[in-house]
């Protein structure tokens, strides 16, 4: 291995405590040997390696200095604290990946990172063996790259109104000049670029731009308003199709952005467009009849098509999220999925080339658990590491010949509601380790429990490192589940190294004086329940909750139509198990519900006399989430024949933004009954404005009361 390579793994090396000489061939003793041999059974891919370790020598074979690579930071990974220095067991290694495309996107549009910063989350991403890092570099937030051609997209579309995205979103979404005052944002100079793309290179990592179209573009058209289809800025999000001059524009940004990049993937977004302007815009439905296209969907086909005509004849190839199967995919594109694993099965099905990222599994701006208190903001839902670690990414529906178009898997960091630095690093570590370990390892030899007795070595490491990261790994896992026949909430508890747990129902803190958890606790009344694990390293966060009993708690229950299974968790029983959520819709407390009135018809077990019922729902309007609109109240002694005893209106939100928990009851005189059905009606559909105007809106329901 000669030049600059050679330096590299050289300057990893200096990270094991041991004094390195340059050494000879016949040398046998006390040395570290690099080889560079030919592809072989043991070494099949140009990343693949093998290690051996014995006490006279460590030697790592592959062919290509990426595989060498890989293999010294195994090496590194191995080492342990010993005594004063370090150890390293003897061992013989293997090692192939199982994907090709091993990739972690970082937002900057949302909030803008230094290139240090950037080039620190790529050590990162070398010492997990991950080889793509895919900057999301435009998107209405801000523009982050410098181009010459266009310098109002640095001098205005690069700075904003407020440096928090929440705050300039919330309030007018205005851009500034980067002279006038309060301006913040900021972007990457062209040698910036050049600097990170070859600090990537250097660690075998390939650094993937996105430029966004035909939508998330309110910020080139704010500065080129021209290439809407208002002709005027802050009106429209989509670039204007028919437009000419929007394809000079894009074609000549590409320009300059392969220029930079010399990846053979250029991303160019493709999801969300919202499409209206298109359908009353004149050159739009022009371009619709010249093109005889029958449906808006294919304008964004048809730009699609015509990028990555002009990117193939540059060498290139296009990459965009599963939206670009809408109006039918161009012809060498390779899809993104991440609105699950459904656009990938299809394109894969297409005989398209797919990476996998659904949001459901690697979206690393969701929560890290469900007991959101005290945690950073976080744009929703609830991502533990044990889920994000539990992914298959080649789905059981492809034949074997569709299964091979499953090149890679990626993982996604959006930051609308991650402002520093600090918080990246902690939304995405530890659970970068179970992204890599999807990426790499065959699907056979992965296990969860054997990971997560790995995991303490390595938060050592990111100590040592510099990094912020979360320490959930380390909290108490609760499972809460309910016995109708002992009217009973069962509270279970373990944590992943056995640590002891104590804990109290009276809502005091629980310290080593309180009862020490050893079996499923039984609570039959409510209770304000605590715990938590003691280490000598210190506690765990406590973990606390309000059980609230009331009439119709732990009864059967029977729901006329079910939730999405999406958020369907536990189903009905999610209702009346004793648990309220917080303010997470996705921690599994809440059952959302899409279209139908939701009906839950609750069996007390015996005549009993009622005059109250309450719920709440999880309001969170951007994620198209509304509040219920009526909530009625009927009751029954044979589970047949109902009488409705009350209902209540309500009126429908219309505050965008809104966000919070809402709840409903109503109070009626008191009446025996057996059964009482609860209906709840929610919004029809999302409110003018909105940017799913008209489409049919969630609500998300949790306990309900009966007293």
């Amino acid at each position: 291995i000669q030049g600059g390579e050679a330096r590299l793994l050289e300057s990893y090396l200096q990270a094991l405590p041991v004094h390195l000489k340059k050494g000879k061939k016949k040398d046998t003793q006390n040395v570290l040997s690099l080889l560079i041999t030919e592809k072989s059974e043991q070494l099949p891919s140009p990343e693949s390696y093998t290690l051996s370790v014995t006490p006279e020598r460590i030697l790592i074979r592959a062919t290509s200095g990426a595989g060498l690579f890989y293999g010294i930071q195994t090496l590194l990974q191995l080492s342990q604290p010993s005594g004063t220095g370090y150890s390293i067991a003897s061992v013989e290694v293997q090692d192939s990946p199982r994907f090709a495309y091993r990739g972690l996107m970082l937002d900057v549009s949302r909030h803008f990172f230094s290139k240090e910063f950037v080039k620190k989350q790529i050590d990162a991403l070398a010492f997990y063996k991950i080889n793509r890092l895919h900057l999301h570099l435009t998107d209405a937030a801000g523009w982050r790259i410098e181009i010459k051609k266009y310098p109002l997209l640095t001098e205005f579309a690069a700075w904003r109104t407020d440096a928090n995205w929440k705050t300039w979103w919330n309030g007018g979404r205005k851009y500034l000049r980067f002279d006038e005052p309060g301006a913040s944002g900021g972007y990457y100079t062209q040698d910036d670029i050049r600097e990170i793309v070859e600090y990537a290179r250097q660690h075998f990592i390939t650094i993937i731009p996105e430029i966004e179209m035909p939508a998330h573009s309110e910020e080139v058209l704010a500065a080129y308003p021209q290439l809407s289809c208002a002709g005027e800025p802050y009106k429209n999000a989509d670039f204007c199709i028919g437009n000419e001059e929007t394809f000079t524009f894009l074609e000549n940004v590409l320009t300059e952005v392969m220029a930079l990049f010399p990846s053979e993937y250029i991303h160019i977004g493709g999801d969300e467009a919202g499409m209206a302007a298109w359908k009353t815009c004149p050159k739009c439905q022009k371009r619709m009849k010249d093109e005889h296209l029958s449906h808006v969907d294919e304008l964004q086909s048809y730009l699609i098509h015509r990028i990555e005509k002009f990117l193939n004849n540059h060498g290139r190839r296009l990459l965009g999220w599963d939206e670009i199967l809408k109006g039918g995919l161009a012809p060498n594109a390779t899809v993104m999925s991440w609105r699950g694993t459904q656009g990938g099965i299809e394109a894969a099905k297409l005989g398209h080339d797919v990476i996998m990222t659904p949001n459901t599994y690697l979206y690393f701006d969701y929560y890290q658990t469900a007991d959101t208190e005290g945690e950073p903001d976080a744009i929703g839902g609830c991502l533990p590491i044990e889920h994000v670690y539990s992914l298959e990414p080649v789905p059981t529906e492809l034949n074997e010949i569709e299964k091979k178009h499953i090149i890679g898997v990626q993982a996604n960091l959006w930051t609308e509601y991650i402002a520093t630095t600090q918080q990246v690093e902690y939304m995405v570590l530890p659970r970068m380790a179970a992204l890599a370990e999807i990426q790499w390892t065959m699907p056979e030899k992965k296990d969860f429990n054997n990971f997560a007795q790995r995991l303490p070595r390595l938060m050592e490491i990111y100590q040592g490192m510099g990094y912020n990261y979360g320490k959930h790994i380390y909290d108490i896992k609760s499972n809460f589940t309910y016995d109708s026949d002992k009217k009973a909430v069962i509270a279970e508890l373990k944590t992943v190294d056995n640590a002891p747990i104590y804990y109290t129902l009276d809502g005091s803190e629980p310290t080593t004086s309180s009862t020490l958890y050893k079996a499923p606790i039984n609570i039959t009344s409510s209770t304000e329940f605590k715990a938590s694990a003691v280490r000598p390293s210190g506690n765990s966060k406590v973990i606390s909750e309000n059980i609230n009993f009331n009439k119709a708690t732990c009864c059967p229950i029977e729901l006329k139509s079910q939730p999405t299974p999406k958020y369907a968790y536990n189903g009905a029983i999610t209702l009346v198990d004793g648990l309220k959520g917080n303010g997470n819709y996705a921690g599994g407390r809440w059952l959302g519900f899409q279209g139908d009135n939701v009906e839950a018809t609750i069996n007390l077990g015996q005549p009993t006399e009622i005059s109250h019922v309450s719920t709440e729902a999880c309001v969170d309007v951007n994620a198209w989430i509304m509040g219920a609109t009526g909530m009625s109240v009927a009751v029954s002694e044979d589970g047949k024949l109902f009488s409705e005893v009350a209902n209540r209106e309500y009126p429908a939100c219309t505050d965008m933004n809104k966000k919070e928990i809402v709840p409903y009851a109503i109070n009626f005189n008191p009446i025996k009954a057996t059964f009482v059905k609860i209906t709840i009606k929610p919004t029809s559909a999302l409110p003018k404005g909105h940017t799913g105007e008209g489409k049919p809106a969630f609500i998300f329901i949790d306990e309900i009361f009966i007293n």
